[in-house]
């Protein structure tokens, strides 16, 4: 699958490293055309620099892995007919410093770039974990693979991503129309606020099987 990436920072690096090591053709696209040049040797595999056009008109899915506040500038350089029935993978988040964690600096990111271009399928992924941790080889944690929300209104996208998920070992999973994303967004600030912190998010919750609801009666 041909698969443009708009960014050349590290989530741009690690999931296109994973994704042309599994054998997609990798387009970078970035403002800097040294910097799309450089990401590009680094995910290896025959992956190409490119301008930011270049890399929108390029991939059968685009993924956006770069800060929100360019978001509106590489959405209009691009052009909404750019997009227009092509999967848009957002694994942006709009972090800001809060005390003790992180805040949000926008809400539903993701729905902002489907009003901006409103004939794009976007889905929401990627997004509550470091770039480190994509690039890493460890799947698996404490006998579980590890789990990846997608969220979307287009299933044929949500599909793709899914397939795209499968592509890097991960598990994925449908997580809701692109109105959930707004959730995925804040808990992407609260969970990664706690481990930046010293805190053991997946402390926090139970497994699976250990989990249980009574509703009340009363």
């Amino acid at each position: 699958m041909r698969i443009g990436i708009i960014g050349a920072g590290a989530m741009a690096r690690a999931l296109g490293g994973g994704w042309a090591a599994a054998g997609h053709d990798i387009a970078v696209g970035a403002r800097n055309s040294a910097a799309a040049a450089a990401a590009s040797t680094e995910i290896g595999h025959g992956a190409r620099g490119v301008t930011i056009d270049e890399a929108a008109r390029f991939g059968e899915a685009t993924l956006l892995a770069l800060p929100v506040a360019a978001l509106g500038e590489v959405l209009a350089v691009a052009g909404s007919e750019t997009f227009a029935g092509r999967t848009l993978i957002d694994c942006t988040n709009a972090f800001l410093p809060d005390e003790g964690g992180l805040t949000l600096s926008e809400y539903a990111v993701a729905e902002r770039i489907s009003a901006t271009v409103p004939d794009a399928y976007v889905v929401k992924a990627f997004n509550l974990l470091a770039a480190e941790v994509w690039a890493a080889p460890h799947r698996e944690f404490e006998g579980r693979t590890l789990t990846v929300p997608l969220c979307g209104d287009h299933p044929p996208a949500v599909g793709l991503v899914c397939d795209l998920a499968e592509d890097l070992n991960l598990r994925p999973v449908r997580a809701g129309g692109l109105r959930q994303a707004r959730y995925m967004e804040a808990a992407a600030a609260f969970v990664v606020g706690l481990w930046a912190n010293g805190h053991d998010s997946r402390a926090m919750l139970p497994p699976l099987e250990s989990t249980f609801g009574t509703p009340d009666t009363e």
